[in-house]
């Protein structure tokens, strides 16, 4: 039961959760993070401390698109593994809802 980065992490990218992973199991994105499915250990952490609050395990209901997307870019994204500051609109855009078709960047980030 991996854990699974979601629509509200788009455009806001805070990095909290990054910092608590004792496995370094996340991939930057220019404007998310995801979580590599195979590396996650299922321990939890993470989502307590995602300020908007878009990881949740992959149990939920309704992922199921969430889990491909971050199986997808964690094989291509930089591994992330410290504390950045959030991108400057994430106040703007946390909890916009539906920012996936018009918000998503396929992009790489900077990694560590």
């Amino acid at each position: 039961m991996p854990y699974v980065v979601t629509d509200n992490c788009i455009r806001c990218k805070y990095t909290d959760c990054v910092e608590v992973c004792p496995v370094d199991c996340f991939y930057e994105g220019e404007n998310m993070l995801v979580i590599h499915p195979d590396e996650c250990i299922d321990c939890g952490v993470c989502e307590p401390e995602c300020p908007a609050e878009a990881i949740f395990p992959d149990t939920e209901p309704g992922l199921e698109k969430w889990l491909k997307l971050n199986a997808d870019y964690a094989k291509v994204w930089p591994n992330i593994t410290q504390k950045k500051d959030a991108l400057p609109e994430a106040a703007e855009f946390d909890g916009v809802p539906d920012k996936l078709d018009e918000h998503f960047s396929p992009e790489p980030g900077d990694g560590d």
